[in-house]
């Protein structure tokens, strides 16, 4: 925890352990509500969140949530990257909001740093907090250790799992001052914390730092990303990402190509109907970057 604490871009953090990134997306939620006292949570268009029945009702996408409405209620959606509906839905009834730097399932859509520092201006100005989602984009996906380190960020609750062991279930919330001191027992995790999970991220962290696998994300993620730019095919509408976290927006369905990927030894995954998903290992080579961008350029050929 302390380490974590440490790493963090959230400043004085607390940090609360649990076992998954939804964990920690519901933990984050319900710290939102019972800190402010408020009960009205916003969250983006495109955005996703986990699939639990709090983190499911901040999910945008009408497939995963309709097989299990009616879900919690107080959550309202806004356009990603429009400050003006924003400060128009923000008010003294919403306890938190809820953000994603890179909304990964929505197409790999990058947040603006001006969007971004706003909204976080605006809820420290109305009370709410800012929650920031780095299940998928942290320690070192993007470039950075956090992605809000891109943009100069410290929200109030920051919400982690996926690389943090390695592979092993856990999950974390770090809190800051606003969120912090909320009272002790009012939530819990019955693994979280556990020995072994926290052994496994402790040594995740250490190789993550002593390898140097932020700086690698970002070398890589610019060749990665580069190289499918420069493929001449006429499906592809726009190669987008940061660091090792890339997709290729098509102007056809995804899906067969992936399967054709697939054919040719390159797993990537769908994010949309029309968006190909690239989040390979930090650990990935030169060489096996550049046999990823000729395979995607055979199957869009």
């Amino acid at each position: 925890m302390a380490r974590l604490s440490r790493l963090s871009p959230v400043r004085g953090g607390r940090v609360f352990l649990c076992n998954s990134g939804a964990e920690a997306v519901e933990s984050a939620l319900k710290f939102a509500r019972l800190a402010t006292g408020r009960k009205k949570i916003i969250a983006a268009m495109r955005g996703f969140h986990g699939r639990t029945m709090g983190a499911l009702s901040a999910t945008w996408r009408r497939e995963y949530r309709e097989p299990f409405e009616p879900l919690v209620p107080g959550f309202e959606f806004v356009p990603y990257n429009r400050m003006d509906s924003m400060e128009r839905e923000v008010d003294d009834e919403t306890a938190g909001v809820i953000l994603e730097v890179v909304q990964g399932e929505g197409g790999v859509l990058l947040g603006d740093g001006d969007y971004l520092r706003g909204v976080q201006r605006l809820c420290e100005e109305r009370g709410a907090l800012f929650i920031v989602d780095e299940v998928q984009t942290g320690f070192g996906r993007t470039g950075r250790m956090f992605a809000c380190e891109h943009y100069d960020l410290s929200p109030d609750l920051l919400c982690l799992a996926k690389g943090i062991a390695g592979g092993l279930p856990m999950g974390a919330v770090v809190m800051g001052p606003r969120a912090a001191d909320l009272p002790k027992k009012v939530h819990g995790s019955t693994f979280g914390g556990n020995p072994l999970s926290c052994a496994a991220a402790l040594a995740s962290i250490d190789y993550i730092l002593t390898e140097r696998l932020p700086q690698r994300s970002r070398t890589l993620g610019s060749r990665l990303k580069k190289g499918l730019e420069g493929i001449p095919s006429p499906v592809i509408r726009e190669v987008r990402g940061l660091g090792l976290m890339v997709a290729v927006e098509l102007k056809g369905p995804a899906a067969p190509n992936l399967a054709a990927l697939a054919d040719r030894g390159v797993l990537a995954l769908s994010a949309g109907r029309n968006v190909m998903r690239f989040l390979p290992p930090l650990v990935i080579t030169e060489d096996q970057v550049d046999t990823v961008i000729g395979r995607v350029a055979e199957v869009l050929a």
